[in-house]
């Protein structure tokens, strides 16, 4: 099928003289590769009988990149830079913001990529952007493109708004309302967990002895103490009189840090897949000061704590409740526990487990062998293990105590709930 100049027309709603190379561009992705290159000749007549005849480097560069999606060997970001050296296509990444593919796009983030095109066409039209020099990768005429769109993302509008501003408060928006989905569908699994578990009694003593060592470790200003202040949001001064409300607000901040401005990772995006972002404490449990990245090793360890999202939690603490006081509680087991839990979700594994993923990731068990590293999820849960044994959830030999059993689906509770 032969893709007429009328069609790019019709499809960027402006006549064929006044097409750009970003319209040319997309009208000839929008066929079969192999169609698209039979086209181009005819296509290249027409703009020049338009007078709008683009550019021998244009056209090159046009045959080049069909050629190799026809071929099989162009990658998504080839045919993205093709795209943006037509000189009207925004690069897709700008500062902090990406901008999501057409179809997911927002009527925000359509309305500005929409205005942005818009600008870059004056600009080309003024001649300050090089489209030739952009196709051949000029380092200068890249930088140059770049901090054009920088300038206009970050200068307010007439109405004195601000693009990127206006931008990232969007998907900020979205971050906390998928979080908070994900909150309910976590709070909901557990109810399940535990009203299969049964009664699970608070011993009274156990909880004022762990008490009385969390105010100690923290009073002391310790490397322990200090990180349960950094995951508590306390210090010393502010500790809560109530042993139960001390005890969860402690146990919660593991699970949620509340006094360290870390961020959360991206929703869907699970702490198997990423790796262990975080250098293991020594075995004493000692928290040194400098990890010779720039981050003391409280910060180290509040960043370990964020990487670990709903389903990791889910899964060790449901293990825990189920297997009761004397369950294995190690870093290792809790990766286990994990990758066991991941297994029972993927196709043909047992039911009866809920896990609570973004709803547009995919199946739990899509390429679960390949992303799943135990190793970097038992480094993140080093953390948990060395804090829940400050707290007395585990003993020397981790495994679980029976406050452990009481608060650990407790103090998951306090953070999941918290969001409703």
């Amino acid at each position: 099928m032969e893709l007429q100049a009328g069609r790019i027309a019709e499809l960027a709603g402006r006549p064929v003289s006044g097409l750009t190379r970003r319209d040319v561009a997309f009208g000839l992705l929008s066929v079969e590769p192999e169609d698209a290159i039979g086209s181009l000749p005819l296509l290249r007549r027409r703009l020049m009988a338009a007078g709008n005849p683009l550019s021998a480097a244009f056209w090159e560069s046009a045959e080049r990149i069909l050629g190799a999606i026809r071929d099989g060997g162009a990658r998504t970001g080839d045919v993205r830079e093709w795209l943006e050296a037509s000189g009207t296509e925004p690069i897709g990444m700008i500062g902090l913001h990406v901008w999501d593919e057409p179809p997911e796009r927002s009527p925000l983030q359509a309305e500005m990529h929409a205005m942005l095109v818009r600008h870059l066409e004056e600009r080309l039209a003024a001649g300050e952007i090089d489209p030739d020099r952009l196709v051949t990768g000029d380092a200068s005429a890249l930088r140059s493109y770049t901090e054009l769109q920088e300038r206009w993302m970050t200068a307010p509008m007439p109405d004195g708004q601000v693009p990127m501003d206006r931008l990232l408060d969007e998907k900020d928006a979205e971050f906390l309302a998928e979080w908070a989905a994900a909150d309910a569908d976590a709070l909901n699994a557990l109810a399940t967990v535990l009203d299969e578990v049964g009664e699970r009694p608070l011993p009274a003593g156990d909880l004022a002895e762990a008490c009385r060592s969390a105010r100690a470790e923290i009073t002391r200003r310790g490397p322990a103490g200090r990180l349960l202040s950094a995951c508590g949001g306390t210090d010393e001064r502010e500790l809560p009189g109530s042993d139960t409300e001390l005890w969860l607000t402690l146990a919660a901040g593991v699970v949620s840090p509340a006094g360290e401005a870390m961020a959360r990772p991206a929703a869907g995006q699970d702490a198997a897949a990423r790796g262990p972002g975080t250098d293991r404490h020594g075995e004493d449990g000692n928290f040194g000061d400098d990890s010779g990245d720039g981050l003391d090793e409280v910060s180290r360890a509040v960043a370990a704590l964020c990487a670990l999202e709903h389903a990791d939690w889910l899964a060790a603490v449901s293990a825990l409740a189920r297997g009761g006081p004397g369950t294995a509680a190690s870093a290792a087991d809790m990766a286990r526990y994990v990758r066991e839990y991941w297994e029972s979700a993927a196709p043909g594994g047992p039911e009866g487990h809920v896990v609570p993923v973004a709803a547009d990731a995919g199946d739990p068990g899509d390429d679960f062998d390949d992303d799943f590293d135990e190793t970097a999820v038992a480094e993140l849960f080093s953390y948990v293990a060395s804090l829940w044994n400050v707290l007395g959830a585990t003993d020397a030999a981790e495994r679980l105590t029976p406050l452990g059993w009481w608060g650990l689906p407790e103090a998951l509770r306090k953070v999941w709930a918290s969001a409703g």
